[in-house]
């Protein structure tokens, strides 16, 4: 028997964003002089992570670093991000085939999909579901 589920990720991917908490630390640690190497350790991060929130998100205007400013800086950019859209009109089409062929979401998720189409994870096929039957 085949094993279908193989493709979904078995592992929690390790945070890759400062939190509130971290940058905090940075701000307090900055004001009382220490280094950015010292910062790093203090918070579990690489130094250059701490060099590149510094020069992100300080105030231009004074080159001063604060915490609140600059997770408000964070915040905005995650709202202005960009995202690339995977699941098109395509990939829709391709769903709907294999969900009217009584594929489960896993199954079509985990499958390569023809003509180059990106497939989207199962999660996604799920919501895609939930909005249908919300439509009716």
């Amino acid at each position: 028997m085949v094993k279908l589920l193989s493709c979904l990720p078995t592992k929690v991917a390790k945070m890759s964003h400062l939190t509130q908490e971290q940058r905090y630390t940075i701000s307090a640690m900055k004001a009382q002089g220490y280094s950015q190497k010292d910062i790093s350790q203090a918070i579990g991060r690489d130094k250059s992570v701490v060099s590149r929130e510094l020069h992100r998100n300080c105030d231009h205007r004074s080159g001063r670093y604060d915490f609140d400013l600059a997770h408000r800086k964070y915040k905005q950019r995650q709202k202005t991000k960009v995202r690339a859209i995977k699941f098109t009109d395509d990939v829709k089409n391709y769903v709907d085939l294999k969900l009217e062929q009584k594929w489960s979401p896993e199954q079509i998720s985990c499958t390569p999909a023809p003509d180059g189409l990106t497939m989207v994870s199962h999660e996604r096929i799920y919501q895609y579901i939930i909005e249908d039957k919300k439509r009716r």
